[in-house]
C-alpha cells in the first residue's frame, strides 16, 4: 500500500491544505485524482508520497488521467499559495480546466488567421545584438525595452524558434484576449505546432487545448493572457510577455498572482529565458532591472528604414478657440479625421476611461486638487461638497476658485467612449465606426473584429485602453487623443505613470512606416510632464523623474504594499469594523509598518455593499504576511503587491 498527500480543489478546512490517502497503485506527484472527503467526491492533486499515518485513511478512488502535471507546475502552485497567502485549493482551481473529469469530443482547433505580409524578415544591427544576446546568455529574466514598432514581435519569434529547434515548448502572453489574433497572426507564418487559451472560448475548447498541450510529446507554441501560465507543458525553454507593462498582467481576484512574478518562477523551474517585453517598462520591474543586475535590453530605432515619424500637434483644452465647432473634439482633429476619411484611410481615437470619474481641475492653468500629504489627486464627492483623498483620508471643501491663478472656471466633469462614438456618428453619419470597450458584446471584441481592423474596412475606431496596445495596422493615419491627462487625476501613486505608458503606446500605433501619419493629443495639462514625455516617448526621462518622486514619498520600488478593504451592507458597519481593525493592527504589526486609513475605498459602493480600506507600507514583504493573519477572513479581502490603490 502506498501513502499520498492530496489536495483538493475546494476548502475543506482552513489549516489543512491536503490529506492523506492510500493507494494500492503507485503514483507520480502531479497525478489528477478522485477522493473522497465526508460523503463528496472531489478532484484531488498528489502534492507528495508520504509514509503510512498513524490513524485510518480513505483509498484515492480513481485517477482521472493518464498522465501527470508537470512537477515544474506543482512547485508553482505550492509558490503562489505561500507568496500570495491564498489557499491552496483557490490556486489549484486556477490552475486546472473546469469539468476536468468530463468526457469532451474532439474539435477542431483551426484557427482564424488574418494573413500579414511579413514573410521577409531582415533583422537591423540592434534586433541582431539582442537576439544574439538572449540566445548567448544562461536561462534568467530579460527586460526587452523596444520603442513602438522597433521589431520586438520578430526578437519573440526568433527566440521561440531557437526554443523549439531545441525541443522545448514556448508560452507568449498578451496582457489582452484582443491581442491574441494579430499575434497568432505574426506567429503562423513560422510555426504550425500553435495553441491559443483563452476565457472567451468555451468550457470545452479551453479542456481540449489543456488535454492537448499535457499529452503533446512535441514542443508547442501557447499564445494566451496571464493563465496560459499555466498549460501543462513538459518542457519549456521561453516564456515571454509582451506589453509586460500592463496591469491587466495582475489578477484582480484571488488568487491575485503577478503574472510577470510567476513566470519568472516558472521559467526558473524549467531553466527558461523569461523575456518582458514593454516601450515603457513599469517603473518597478525596470528598477528592479537595474538593482538586480538584470540585462536590459534596447532596441531604440524604428524597425523599419523607410519609416516616417508621424506629425503631433498638442491642443490645449483650455483654450475655447480651438473648439469652436464642438465642446470635446478640437478644431484641428475634426479636420483631421475628414481628410482621412477623405483619402479612404483609418482613424483610431483613444479616451482613457479611468480618467473619466469625477475630478477637479481648473480649466484656466490646469491645477489638479492634490492632498497635502500623499501629493495624490483627491476625488470630488458631490454629495459631501468636498474632495477627499482615498489614501489617507484628508478632506477638505470644494474650492471657489483656483488656489493657483484665482479663475472661478473649476471643472468636474469626465466624458465616456459612448458619447463619443454618438457624436463622431452625428458628425460623419456615412463613416464606419467601431467601438473597442469593456461594455463590447463578443462579436464586436477586438479579436472578434480585427480582420475589418486590418484591412481598413473599419474607418474610425474608438476604443478605451484596449486600443493603445500592440495594434499594428497598416491603413492607420490619424490616432487622436480625447483628453490625455484625464487619468493623471486619479488618485493613485500610478496614475501619471500609466497616463504616461498609454500615451506613448498610442502614440506608437503609427508612424511604423513610410506613409505620413498625424497624432492630435487634446489636454487640459499640456505641461505635465506624463504628457510632454509620453507625446516624445521618452521613456528615460519620465522614468528619472518618477523614480525620485516615488523614492521621495516612499511608493514602490521603495515599499512594499498590502491593500486591505472590508465588505459590509451598511456604511456604519463597514466603518466600525475597519477602525476596530485599524487599531487592532496598529498594536500588533511591526513598528516599521505604517497603516493609513480607513478611508473609503475609491468604488466606495459596489454591488449593494459599502468598501472601506486600509493601506499598509512595509520595508519588508513577511510584516505584511504577518499583518495579514491578523486580520479577520469574514467580510475583509487582502491584495498584496498591488499595482494601484484604487
Amino acid at each position: 500500500m502506498h501513502y499520498y498527500e492530496v489536495a483538493p480543489n475546494k476548502i475543506i478546512r482552513t489549516d489543512s491544505e491536503s490529506f492523506t490517502y492510500s493507494s494500492e497503485l503507485l503514483l507520480s506527484v502531479g497525478e489528477i485524482v478522485k477522493i473522497e472527503i465526508g460523503k463528496r467526491q472531489l478532484v484531488g492533486i498528489v502534492i507528495s508520497k508520504t509514509t503510512k499515518p498513524s490513524y485510518q485513511t480513505k483509498p484515492i478512488i480513481s485517477t482521472i488521467l493518464k498522465k501527470p502535471l508537470p512537477y515544474q507546475l506543482i512547485s508553482l502552485a505550492l509558490w503562489i499559495s505561500e507568496y500570495y497567502t491564498t489557499p491552496l485549493a483557490i490556486v489549484l482551481q486556477t490552475i486546472l480546466p473546469k469539468g476536468i473529469e468530463k468526457k469532451r469530443r474532439t474539435q477542431s482547433n483551426q484557427l482564424d488567421i488574418v494573413k500579414r505580409d511579413r514573410t521577409n524578415i531582415v533583422f537591423n544591427k540592434q534586433q541582431l545584438l539582442v537576439i544574439n544576446n538572449i540566445k548567448n546568455s544562461m536561462p534568467g529574466t530579460f527586460l526587452l525595452q523596444g520603442v513602438t514598432g522597433s521589431g520586438k514581435t520578430q526578437v519573440y519569434i526568433e527566440i521561440a524558434k531557437q526554443s523549439i529547434k531545441d525541443k522545448k515548448s514556448v508560452i507568449v502572453l498578451v496582457p489582452e484576449i484582443a491581442l491574441t489574433s494579430q499575434l497568432v497572426s505574426e506567429f503562423s507564418q513560422h510555426f504550425t505546432n500553435l495553441l491559443v487559451t483563452h476565457s472567451k472560448m468555451t468550457e470545452s475548447a479551453r479542456h481540449l487545448v489543456w488535454s492537448e498541450a499535457i499529452n503533446s510529446s512535441e514542443p508547442l507554441i501557447i499564445i494566451g493572457p496571464r493563465s496560459a501560465l499555466f498549460t501543462p507543458l513538459k518542457d519549456i525553454g521561453a516564456i515571454i510577455i509582451d506589453e509586460a507593462h500592463e496591469p491587466s498582467f495582475k489578477q484582480d481576484q484571488s488568487p491575485r498572482y503577478s503574472a510577470l512574478r510567476v513566470a519568472t518562477m516558472l521559467g526558473r523551474s524549467h531553466k527558461a529565458k523569461v523575456i518582458f517585453g514593454s516601450a515603457t517598462p513599469n517603473i518597478t520591474d525596470r528598477y528592479l532591472a537595474e538593482q538586480s543586475n538584470r540585462p536590459i535590453l534596447k532596441l531604440d530605432n524604428i524597425a523599419r528604414k523607410d519609416s516616417i515619424p508621424p506629425l503631433i500637434e498638442l491642443i490645449d483644452m483650455r483654450k475655447r478657440n480651438n473648439f469652436s465647432k464642438h465642446r470635446f473634439l478640437s478644431d484641428q482633429l475634426l479636420k483631421q479625421i475628414e481628410e482621412t476619411l477623405i483619402d479612404k484611410k483609418q482613424i483610431l481615437i483613444f479616451h482613457n476611461r479611468r480618467g473619466s470619474t469625477y475630478s477637479t481641475v481648473c480649466k484656466e492653468c490646469g491645477w489638479t486638487a492634490e492632498c497635502p500629504s500623499c501629493h495624490l489627486p483627491m476625488s470630488l464627492h458631490a454629495d459631501k461638497h468636498s474632495l477627499l483623498c482615498h489614501i489617507c483620508g484628508y478632506s477638505t471643501a470644494v474650492p471657489t476658485y483656483c488656489p493657483k491663478c484665482n479663475s472661478t472656471d473649476i471643472l468636474h466633469k469626465g466624458i465616456g467612449t459612448k458619447l463619443i462614438e454618438s457624436e463622431l456618428n452625428k458628425l460623419f453619419p456615412n463613416a464606419n465606426i467601431a467601438r473597442f470597450d469593456a461594455d463590447n458584446s463578443d462579436n464586436m471584441s477586438i479579436n472578434a473584429q480585427y480582420k475589418n481592423l486590418y484591412d481598413g474596412t473599419i474607418d474610425i475606431a474608438i476604443g478605451t485602453q484596449i486600443v493603445a496596445k500592440g495594434l499594428d495596422l497598416p491603413n492607420l493615419r490619424t490616432v487622436g487623443v480625447i483628453q490625455a491627462d484625464s487619468g493623471i487625476s486619479l488618485p493613485d501613486f500610478s496614475a501619471s505613470e500609466r497616463a504616461f505608458q498609454l500615451l506613448a503606446q498610442v502614440v506608437g500605433r503609427v508612424g511604423r512606416n513610410h506613409h505620413k501619419t498625424q497624432v492630435i493629443v487634446q489636454s487640459y495639462q499640456p505641461d505635465h510632464t506624463s504628457i510632454i514625455n509620453g507625446l516624445n516617448q521618452n521613456y528615460e526621462s519620465f522614468y528619472k523623474q518618477t523614480i525620485t518622486e516615488r523614492k521621495f514619498n516612499v511608493f514602490p520600488p521603495f515599499t512594499y504594499l498590502l491593500k486591505l478593504t472590508c465588505v459590509y451592507k451598511t456604511e456604519v458597519a463597514a466603518i466600525k469594523n475597519s477602525k476596530k481593525v485599524a487599531n487592532d493592527l496598529r498594536n500588533k504589526i511591526n513598528k516599521n509598518v505604517v497603516l493609513l486609513g480607513p478611508t473609503p475605498a475609491f468604488y466606495e459602493r459596489q454591488h449593494d455593499t459599502f468598501r472601506w480600506q486600509l493601506i499598509l507600507k512595509s520595508p519588508k514583504r513577511e510584516y505584511l504576511i504577518n499583518a495579514i493573519k491578523l486580520v479577520p477572513k469574514n467580510h475583509w479581502q487582502s491584495e498584496l503587491d498591488p499595482t494601484s490603490l484604487i
